[in-house]
């Protein structure tokens, strides 16, 4: 559906901006190196958005009324409820919303196989990977970015998860 409405000759996307003046002629999205990265940046987060937000409202559905109400009859600004008490409470939820937001966007393959199949302003590691098991028969290469990529993805969540605990029980641990 993307590679339609990216599409430099039938595509929505150009017709919509033509008709509004935003653009004078037609744009490859998917295939000009300039607008490829963007173009496929642009398509990830729409995919991911309701499944981040679906995450965060989880999050917000676990904390509890009450501390609403004992803000509000305490007289708290808004603002203030939200960043001492909102976010603190849901930062368990951001953080695993974050963590799988970032393990998706660095194993990313789908889009960019799909949407701008051989074009190296758009190659990452997973493609870069599956090019050298399949296409170039080189398969330690292949192989070596795979696992390259796994540590890089473990690394970092282990930092994240060390760096961003969360003390729940209120004691100074």
């Amino acid at each position: 559906m993307w590679g339609w409405m990216l599409n430099d000759q039938f595509g929505i996307l150009n017709h919509i901006l033509l008709n509004l003046g935003i653009i004078s002629h037609k744009i490859a999205w998917t295939a000009n190196p300039d607008t490829a990265m963007i173009a496929i940046l642009i398509v990830d987060v729409w995919k991911t958005t309701p499944f981040m937000a679906l995450l965060i409202l989880a999050g917000l559905q676990m904390v509890p009324s009450d501390i609403y109400e004992a803000a509000r009859i305490d007289g708290v600004h808004p603002l203030k409820v939200f960043w001492r008490v909102t976010l603190p409470l849901i930062r368990p939820a951001l953080m695993v919303a974050i963590i799988f937001r970032m393990l998706d966007a660095l194993r990313i393959f789908d889009l960019i196989y799909v949407l701008t199949p051989n074009n190296a302003q758009t190659k990452t590691m997973s493609v870069y990977a599956r090019e050298n098991l399949f296409d170039f028969d080189k398969f330690a290469y292949g192989a070596a970015a795979s696992t390259m990529l796994f540590l890089i993805i473990a690394g970092i969540t282990v930092l994240y998860m060390f760096f961003g605990r969360v003390n729940i029980g209120g004691r100074g641990e």
